[in-house]
């Protein structure tokens, strides 16, 4: 088993990159079928999940739209438990079907909050697409539509998440060992 270390903290892979890429490739197939007809906007939350949503556009056979926020709500390993918008949407989102691109969701309380913040812009509809669920963290209550993979409450890294900013670019997704 792959070992790294990644600062002060060593990881072992947990989900490696070709199971990534499969699951990716079957969530995609199926947003493109639900959503056929329709031109779909995607919401990709920042940073995080840049790397799940290029590779699930990707895979998107409809036409389609992608734009960003960013969300933050961590500190090192662990969530502060507050929320704050960094950085705002710039695109209109009326009568639209967002599809928001997440790369995981523990506690639930950052999507929570973009969920309040995107009702103030009046789309069609939300769906919800997230790379990792932690099932056992959640604080609320969420529709999530498309998950890719639950996982335990273990922190990771990897596929686009990271520790203190270092991580993001390893392909397969990793688990603290210590």
């Amino acid at each position: 088993m792959e070992t790294i270390q990644v600062r002060d903290k060593k990881f072992v892979v947990s989900i490696p990159k070709e199971e990534i890429k499969a699951r990716v490739a079957e969530v995609a197939a199926k947003i493109s079928e639900e959503l056929k007809g329709e031109k779909p906007l995607f919401l990709s939350v920042l940073n995080g999940a840049f790397i799940f949503a290029a590779d699930l556009l990707r895979g998107i056979t409809i036409p389609c739209e992608i734009t960003f926020v960013r969300l933050a709500s961590y500190s090192g390993v662990a969530s502060t438990g507050k929320v704050t918008q960094i950085l705002g949407l710039d695109t209109s989102l009326e009568g639209r079907t967002v599809v928001i691109v997440e790369d995981i969701i523990d506690s639930g309380l950052t999507m929570q909050k973009l969920l309040a913040s995107l009702e103030t812009y009046k789309p069609a509809k939300v769906i919800i697409a997230a790379l990792l669920v932690k099932p056992e963290k959640l604080k609320v209550a969420l529709n999530i539509h498309h998950c890719c993979f639950k996982i335990p409450n273990d922190f990771i890294l990897g596929y686009g998440l990271d520790y203190d900013g270092e991580g993001r670019n390893l392909p397969n997704i990793y688990t603290v060992t210590e």
